[in-house]
């Protein structure tokens, strides 16, 4: 299952503390909305390092108002030892509920906020990556979690992208509120929300990041092989680095990075055979979280099989009869049925994975740029009509 890749200098990479946590290897998990459930993230944490795997963002209202689907999302598998949780809302009140839920419940030990959401239908109501412009509502609710957070020893953490576009960035400013509110770090996706997910990340954004703050800076974007994280902290000098799309599919890419910080030059190369028992074991993992409903599992695993299937040759056939899957039984055979001995698409490694368009226009609020404040309009239009409602 291993190859090798040519040696390069390795960085020197040391561990990130996290208010009482320590982070041993800086490597994380960054939260993908439908993806890092626990089955994923326990996953990536078998083939990784001692790092950060987070959980897929939670909404703050649906969580307050006690929805089924948000408290699945707050579960943990017994492996992972820090438990790292995110927040999504624009009401700080609601937030302050939420946080506080998750602080007495005693369900999490670290939690991040999402400023970094690029999703019009986020955007449109100020939400993620627009928040920050709002400067003091961007600062209401970090000290409003942070407020609730510190007393029980947990840290929050802020994920922010560049800005709207590159008229209005807000990347700086955000990382100074947030440090300032006491958070423990910021996560810099290197885009802008204009960028989506197409282009490429500017790397150079994280490192002027890194050298405007005192707390740990989380370089994100574009990490499609160990080798790019290995190059993302020797060109921008971040403390950690985040791993987004390039693992949807590969969750061994964490052995890979492991092993590159550990100055190794093994890489994962899974058989198809061997990639298909990961997405038996997935798949299995899904059935858990969803409390033994097989069909919830194959239909969460769709999404999934075209990421592990990607660069394969295994045909359109193979590919329709993995949708069609109704039990993990049908999947299994589908799985079966796939030569066990074609070997790993190394062409595809380095390749860009999941959604790679840009955005058609940036969404938001009516006004929205006019000023670096909300208004009283603003706020009474915003929260009360939060864009990730109860209902999910």
């Amino acid at each position: 299952m291993a190859g090798t890749e040519t040696d390069r200098p390795t960085p020197k990479v040391a561990p990130v503390q996290l208010g009482p946590i320590t982070v041993p290897v800086p490597v994380m998990l960054s939260p993908m909305a439908g993806v890092t459930n626990w089955p994923f993230r326990l996953l990536c944490r078998q083939y990784g390092p001692d790092g950060l795997y987070v959980g897929e963002m939670v909404t703050a209202r649906a969580l307050v108002a006690r929805n089924p689907k948000a408290f699945r999302l707050c579960r943990f598998a017994p492996q992972e030892k820090v438990r790292s949780l995110q927040l999504y809302g624009v009401d700080p009140q609601i937030m302050e509920q939420a946080t506080r839920m998750v602080v007495d419940a005693g369900w999490a030990d670290h939690i991040d906020m999402n400023f970094g959401c690029p999703v019009p239908k986020v955007t449109r109501h100020g939400g993620g990556s627009a928040l920050p412009w709002k400067t003091d509502l961007f600062a209401e609710l970090v000290h409003r979690v942070v407020a609730v957070c510190s007393p029980a020893g947990i840290p929050v953490t802020a994920k922010i992208r560049v800005g709207i576009d590159h008229q209005h960035e807000t990347f700086l400013e955000a990382a100074h509120i947030a440090q300032e509110e006491g958070c423990a770090a910021v996560t810099l996706h290197a885009r802008t929300t204009a960028e989506y997910y197409g282009g490429h990340a500017d790397w150079d954004r994280i490192a002027q990041l890194v050298q405007a703050v005192d707390i740990p800076v989380f370089g994100n974007g574009d990490i499609w092989t160990a080798e790019d994280a290995l190059a993302m902290f020797a060109q921008t000098g971040c403390a950690g680095v985040a791993i987004g799309r390039g693992c949807q599919g590969r969750p061994w890419l964490f052995a890979d990075i492991a092993a590159a910080l550990a100055g190794s030059p093994e890489r994962q190369e899974p058989t198809l055979g061997q990639v298909g028992a990961i997405m038996a074991r997935h798949a299995r993992l899904l059935a858990e979280f969803y409390d033994g409903d097989e069909r919830m599992a194959v239909h969460d695993m769709r999404k999934h099989v075209a990421w592990y299937l990607k660069g394969f040759a295994v045909g359109g056939q193979v590919r329709r009869d993995f949708m069609a899957c109704e039990s993990l039984e049908e999947l299994d055979r589908c799985i079966a049925d796939l030569d066990q001995d074609m070997p790993y698409p190394r062409a595809v490694a380095g390749k860009p994975r999941g959604r790679v368009r840009y955005a058609k226009k940036v969404r938001l609020p009516y006004g929205w740029l006019d000023s670096r404040t909300t208004t009283h309009q603003e706020r009474e239009t915003l929260f009360g009509n939060d864009p990730m409602d109860a209902s999910y």
